[in-house]
């Protein structure tokens, strides 16, 4: 994802995207407006990672995503904190992202491989496994913000 990013004329970081989303169904495409949104979304999914394993680990019961949201209403979550950034600069998203890429990383390099992929290793995990969330929060979404940031680059 970094090396897409870096194809990007620095003039055009900030550029507003342009390219059509109406046939798109997902609300993500309407929702994000430049890469900063992206990278943005990237940050705070891994803040929600380190967050929920840091609370939980410490005996402090937290569910994963931010209280008042579930599964059905992530959606709006995403909004809320899509707004709280937009003041927020693209290099500063992209030094945010960077940070939490490396501590989610080195997080989940301290659990062992059957932490991480066997269900009820950690009973604060549910009925999926802890590895399942390492991927969601990363490589998962990294490569939805991969398929967005190729159009961008598309339409330039």
């Amino acid at each position: 994802m970094m090396d897409l990013l870096n194809t990007i004329p620095a003039e055009k970081l900030n550029q507003t995207f342009t390219f059509d989303v109406e046939k798109e169904k997902q609300a993500h495409w309407k929702r994000d407006k430049n890469l900063r949104d992206v990278l943005i979304h990237l940050y705070e999914w891994h803040q929600l990672l380190l967050d929920w394993i840091e609370a939980n680990q410490a005996g402090t019961p937290k569910q994963f995503l931010k209280e008042g949201y579930n599964w059905k209403t992530y959606g709006a979550m995403n909004v809320e904190f899509w707004e709280k950034h937009q003041a927020t600069s693209y290099d500063e998203a992209l030094k945010l992202l960077q940070t939490t890429h490396e501590k989610v990383i080195d997080l989940a390099q301290q659990f062992s491989n059957d932490e991480l992929f066997s269900k009820g290793a950690f009973s604060w995990v549910g009925g999926s496994t802890l590895g399942s969330y390492f991927v969601s929060a990363t490589s998962s979404h990294y490569e939805w913000a991969i398929k967005k940031i190729k159009k961008f680059n598309k339409s330039l």
